[in-house]
């Protein structure tokens, strides 16, 4: 077979739908609620902030969105990305259980992020947009957007939250090589960084202040949208190619798993590995343990309430039905950036309560421990959020060891930490510390919830 064919055979492979988990919820979701008037919006009120396209794809209820070409294009720069047995892992682990993991740090900026940053930023390109505002928190995002946003002649603002601007040098580094301006928040730039300067000059920042600047900015530019990279449908939308490519090559491997694993911050790259399963699974397929894992100092699924709540902590965004801290609270300044959201993607909120995913959180250092297992056999260095996964895999495999059963387990593996060395040397010297969340400060975050979050 020519080098040719091998090409475009595996061209084939890239899933030419999205896969929408909305045609097959059994419960609809609640409503998105006007920030102002407190009922449900229609596509006005979201288009100074998103091109029509993707407002569209966020109230679908189509179960196959096609992926328009252009974005077909760019995702054979890396697509479709591989699927591993971690053999040596389990041998290490002396575990019946068989593990897989889908690996996404193949693409171009390291990370699964650019499966929809590749399609936001054609979409705005179509639309005439000029410049995209958006938020990071590890940088993976910024980084992505700041590639795919290059590729289709955008210009891109990108509001870091401070501790990882700090934190991640390189990241930034990487952004600014891709095109992108990057801005630690919270900043003097925008009305929403000032006030948080202005009560709290030292601020670490969060990924909900870093939403309210690049919010901002879009909503007083008429030339600019804004650009989120979790949370909202149509971002986890673009991410199921993780899980049609991985029920494909699990096919070509003849296994299937039993337990699905993915780290959440915002939800995307959990629910792009277990949106397909979870959906043959309501269409009458195959049940499986599906598992989300958060960090012990920012326990969204796990501590927080499932209620209505802004997405940002200037109060800007509409107010969406979701398991929250509230959007006051500013977790510890853990390196797992990405997964530093006082929320978690309604749709994933919704499937919790539904009873259709498993919840677990971790203390950063076992994470830590478990992502130096996985490099010292596997020989990829994870990213710190990844090391979630990775630690809530090793525990379901060493669970079937003390059961005495094998099954086979399958996690999201959605970045590479080659930027993030400074935490493997905080780790290593052992800087790196457990914090638990502040039990104060999420009392005071809660207490201010929005009325509607009783109903």
């Amino acid at each position: 077979m020519s080098d040719t064919t091998k090409y475009l055979l595996s061209e084939e492979r890239i899933p030419k739908f999205w896969y929408n988990i909305a045609a097959d919820l059994p419960k609809p979701l609640a409503p998105v609620l006007h920030p102002g008037t407190g009922q449900p919006i229609g596509p006005d009120d979201l288009a100074p902030l998103f091109p029509m396209a993707l407002i569209a794809q966020e109230v679908s209820a189509e179960r196959e969105i096609e992926i328009p070409g252009p974005v077909r294009d760019v995702y054979r720069l890396w697509r479709p990305a591989p699927l591993y047995r971690a053999r040596r892992l389990e041998a290490a682990l002396d575990t019946p259980a068989k593990i897989y993991y889908k690996y996404e740090g193949v693409s171009p900026s390291g990370s699964h992020k650019p499966n929809t940053a590749v399609a936001q930023a054609f979409y705005n390109k179509e639309e005439g947009t000029k410049r995209l505002s958006t938020e990071t928190g590890a940088g993976q995002w910024g980084s992505s957007l700041a590639f795919a946003a290059g590729l289709f002649g955008l210009e891109v603002d990108v509001y870091m939250v401070k501790i990882s601007f700090q934190q991640k040098p390189y990241r930034r580094a990487l952004m600014e090589a891709y095109g992108a301006r990057c801005v630690a928040s919270p900043s003097s730039e925008t009305e929403s960084g000032r006030a948080i300067l202005a009560e709290h000059p030292d601020s670490t920042g969060s990924l909900g202040i870093a939403i309210s600047e690049a919010v901002e900015v879009a909503a007083k530019n008429d030339d600019t949208k804004y650009s989120l990279g979790s949370v909202l449908n149509h971002v986890l939308l673009h991410q199921t190619v993780i899980g049609q490519e991985a029920m494909e090559q699990m096919d070509m491997a003849g296994d299937d798993p039993d337990v699905v694993i993915g780290c959440a911050g915002g939800g995307s790259n959990f629910a792009g590995l277990a949106f397909p399963y979870i959906g043959e699974q309501l269409r009458g397929g195959k049940t499986r343990r599906v598992v989300a894992v958060e960090p012990a100092a920012c326990p969204t699924l796990t501590k927080g309430t499932f209620a209505y709540d802004f997405g940002d902590t200037a109060h800007l965004t509409p107010l969406v039905k979701m398991h929250t801290l509230g959007s006051t609270f500013v977790p510890e300044g853990i390196h797992a950036g990405g997964l530093r959201y006082h929320g978690m993607s309604p749709i994933v909120s919704h499937l919790k309560e539904l009873g259709l995913i498993e919840a677990e959180a971790y203390h950063q250092t076992e994470c830590f421990a478990a992502g130096i297992q996985f490099a010292r056999t596997e020989g990829i260095i994870p990213a710190p959020e990844s090391t979630h996964a990775v630690r809530a895999a090793i525990a379901e495999a060493e669970k079937c060891k003390a059961e005495g059963k094998s099954r086979v387990i399958l996690f999201n593996l959605s970045g590479h930490g080659h930027f993030d060395m400074q935490a493997y040397t905080d780790y290593f010297a052992g800087i790196l510390r457990d914090t638990a969340y502040d039990e104060k400060a999420l009392a005071e975050a809660m207490a201010v919830l929005p009325p509607v979050a009783a109903e």
